[in-house]
């Protein structure tokens, strides 16, 4: 095979592949990867090019005996880091023999990778404090407080915080672990979205009283109705008016607008706007992006101590992903916040 033969096979493959001559020079390099490496490879001594030792080792194994082999290479594109699996197979040339390395792009498998060891290591974290907080009280009330009347009601009014706290762990996590499985769905069913908003105000309103919040309801006088799944829609109702409630303070207003049918430049079409704005301490710029993230936190001992589980935003995206629907959030440091779905009306 000549050189422009091999640079045009090379040239035609999707993903980066190099060619090794027997001289341990590259004889060619398509595009993708000169994109990965960096231009003016061909003709580089292939360490010079490479550099990573578990690739290294694997193409002086092929050029030495012609046994083929597999290493991991790490490269960078933009700000991001990527992951690939090279593999190097011995290929007869005129001179002898080269190698032939080809790269699999693993980065989409290792980021997921990495997530479900998160997600693990963070439902094991949320788990553990009121297990060892629930174990320890139930042995102090075998032991030292067997016969502390004060100490026992106090124990027992923290162990049923405890458990209370594991109860909606444990629901939130099985409701996000449904709305994943559904979300490639899209749903259908009619659902009159300002009846939906009224419901769950008036279901929220004893708690916000008790926090002394006002919850203030701006709803158009005609129906608003959007396709999808009503238990879904009121279960993003609930938690962002939660939320707001939780976190507005005391003493403060929490708005709900609903708006009429309009045209909305981010679904490109007609749709539904809902806005949950709360007068609150406002979130900081920094802390916007992950808010949908599992777990996180903007501030984690608050959170808690409102009974959050870290995974109430996590079910709204996806929920509102699943409607084909957009979550915006806007917060500006001690002016409040506000959570916006706009929802497909068709």
């Amino acid at each position: 095979m000549t050189p422009s033969s091999l640079d045009s096979f090379a040239a035609a493959l999707p993903i980066p592949v190099l060619l090794i001559d027997p001289s341990e020079r590259i004889a060619a390099a398509n595009p993708p990867a000169l994109r990965l490496l960096g231009g003016a490879q061909v003709g580089r001594h292939y360490i010079a090019a490479l550099r990573q030792p578990a690739l290294l080792d694997a193409v002086e194994a092929c050029l030495r005996d012609g046994t083929g082999g597999r290493a991991r290479y790490l490269g960078r594109e933009g700000s991001r880091d990527t992951a690939w699996t090279v593999t190097a197979g011995a290929v007869a040339l005129p001179r002898g023999r080269g190698v032939a390395l080809s790269f699999e792009d693993i980065t989409a498998v290792e980021e997921a990778e990495a997530m479900r060891r998160d997600f693990v290591a963070n439902v094991s974290h949320e788990l553990r404090t009121p297990i060892t907080a629930l174990s320890g009280f139930i042995e102090t009330l075998r032991g030292p407080a067997r016969d502390d009347a004060a100490a026992r009601e106090r124990f027992l009014s923290i162990m049923q915080r405890e458990t209370e706290r594991l109860s909606r762990l444990v629901s939130d996590l099985l409701s996000l672990g449904r709305v994943e499985q559904a979300e490639r769905l899209r749903p259908t069913a009619a659902v009159d979205l300002s009846a939906l908003v009224a419901q769950v105000a008036a279901v929220l309103e004893p708690v916000a009283a008790r926090d002394r919040v006002v919850i203030r309801a701006d709803l158009p006088d005609d129906p608003v109705t959007v396709p999808g799944d009503e238990e879904q829609l009121r279960q993003v109702l609930t938690n962002l008016l939660g939320n707001a409630i939780k976190y507005g303070g005391a003493d403060r207003e929490v708005t709900l607008t609903l708006g009429a049918p309009d045209r909305h430049r981010e679904l490109r079409g007609p749709g539904v706007r809902l806005d949950v704005a709360d007068q609150g301490d406002g979130i900081a710029a920094h802390h916007i992006p992950r808010l949908t993230e599992r777990f996180y936190r903007v501030d984690a001992h608050r959170s808690r101590a409102v009974g959050g589980t870290g995974l109430g935003l996590a079910i709204v995206k996806h929920i509102v992903n699943r409607h084909r629907g957009r979550l915006r959030i806007e917060s500006v440091p001690g002016q409040g916040s506000r959570f916006s779905v706009i929802l497909p009306a068709d």
